[in-house]
């Protein structure tokens, strides 16, 4: 459905997307999650045809964005970071606008604007003017010109922005809704947000993508921590059934902490180990794995990386 290869963009020397490459299949649910400034609205801009990559390509639907940007861009439904809107049109006009400007038959447009207003939850200021309207329902406007004509990608760049809790949990179970149709692409800084309505991640790091995973995968990693009196790595390496360690720092006490990618079926033998040398263990205990565990090693991983170059 999307494959994005070798991404690049440069500003001067600057490299706000460096080198990105990922597949999306039809139907998924994908989060671009990272720092602001990690170049999400970049690739997004540029998925949409309204920025030129420096480097690489961008295939939508069996078609190139450059050659062939205005056939893919009527595929699309993008709700941009603050969204522009006009302040002076009504809600309805707006979107009656947006119909027009996305091609749909006069006679399609009434049915349309109702299933649209009705699915934003907009039907209380349809006659309203845009700016009269608190920002979180500006947000919904800029969903409701997004979705209006039943797109088969929908790239959304924050979308719960300046929602409140009962705006942000109507968000999610509209972007549920329209993966029933659609692939679905989510920009957030959010790690809850992620959690809540995608079903894989890529995680970007100063343009870099340095995590794609599917989340459901994250429970299912194996893993043990270890804490212990003194510098263990080499004994754990070693340990049968354990596959790699990561020293994760110490504890108040100067204790150290470790990683180990190994099953539970592994504990007992690492416990006799580590007392076969001489090794005090205070902690061993099977490591729950989530997003904010994979974001900060993310982050961490990045960082020694950038220390070593």
């Amino acid at each position: 459905m999307i494959d994005v290869k070798g991404l690049t963009r440069h500003y001067g020397d600057v490299a706000v997307v460096d080198d990105v490459s990922f597949h999306i299949e039809r139907g998924e649910v994908v989060g671009l999650l990272g720092h602001n400034g990690a170049g999400k609205t970049t690739i997004m801009r540029m998925m949409t045809g309204f920025l030129e990559p420096t480097a690489g390509q961008i295939i939508i639907d069996g078609l190139q964005v450059g050659p062939a940007t205005r056939d893919i861009q009527k595929r699309i439904g993008y709700l941009p970071e603050n969204c522009p809107l006009w302040p002076e049109m009504t809600v309805i006009d707006l979107l009656d606008f947006q119909a027009t400007l996305h091609g749909l038959a006069e006679d399609d447009r009434p049915r349309a604007l109702r299933e649209t207003i009705a699915r934003t939850g907009l039907k209380e200021k349809a006659l309203a003017p845009i700016h009269t309207l608190s920002r979180g329902y500006r947000q919904r406007v800029g969903v409701a010109q997004a979705i209006l004509h039943h797109p088969k990608i929908v790239i959304l760049d924050e979308p719960t922005n300046g929602l409140d809790p009962t705006q942000i949990r109507h968000m999610r179970t509209l972007i549920a809704e329209l993966a029933r149709e659609a692939t679905v692409i989510v920009s957030t800084h959010i790690l809850q947000e992620v959690q809540a309505i995608c079903a894989r991640v890529l995680i970007l790091r100063s343009g870099r993508l340095v995590v794609d995973t599917r989340l459901d995968s994250l429970a299912s990693d194996a893993r043990l921590r270890v804490t212990i009196d003194q510098d263990g790595a080499s004994i754990l390496k070693n340990i049968p059934g354990v596959t790699s360690v990561r020293n994760t720092g110490t504890t108040p006490r100067g204790h150290l902490n470790y990683i180990l990618n190994a099953s539970l079926e592994t504990a007992p033998l690492v416990a006799r180990t580590l007392a076969e040398k001489k090794v005090q263990l205070f902690v061993l205990q099977p490591e729950r794995r989530d997003l904010e565990t994979l974001f900060a090693e993310a982050n961490e991983l990045h960082e020694t990386a950038g220390e070593k170059k």
